[in-house]
C-alpha cells in the first residue's frame, strides 16, 4: 500500500444568505453532508472537518492515496454534488497537531 496524502478542500456556499435562509434542499444536502463526514471519519480517510461560524466556508481535510482519489472524494461530498457548495481544492501537509510527539 503506498503513503497516504494529504488534501484539503474548502467549501463555500454558492449563494448570499445561505446559513439563516437554508432552503429544504439545502437542508437535506447539508444533513448529507454531516453524514458523509461522519463515515469519512469512521474509514480514517478525514483528518478534521468544521465549518465557520459565520458561514463563510466550510474545512476538511483528508487522506488519500493520489490526488485524482482525494479530487473524487471531494466531488462525492453530497454538499458539493447537489449543488450547494462550490469547492476549493490543495495538496496538503499535516505538520503540527496536539500531542504529536
Amino acid at each position: 500500500m503506498s503513503e497516504r496524502l494529504h488534501f484539503v478542500y474548502q467549501i463555500r456556499p454558492k449563494r448570499a444568505g445561505f446559513g439563516p435562509e437554508m432552503t429544504p434542499e439545502e437542508i437535506e444536502a447539508m444533513s448529507l453532508h454531516a453524514a458523509y463526514l461522519a463515515r469519512l471519519l469512521e474509514e480514517g480517510t478525514l483528518i478534521l472537518a468544521g465549518p465557520c461560524l459565520d458561514f463563510a466556508y466550510g474545512l476538511a481535510v483528508i487522506e488519500a492515496e493520489s490526488e485524482e482519489a482525494a479530487r473524487s472524494i471531494m466531488l462525492a461530498d453530497p454538499s458539493v454534488s447537489r449543488g450547494v457548495m462550490a469547492t476549493e481544492f490543495h495538496p496538503f501537509k499535516v505538520s503540527f497537531w496536539r500531542g504529536k510527539s
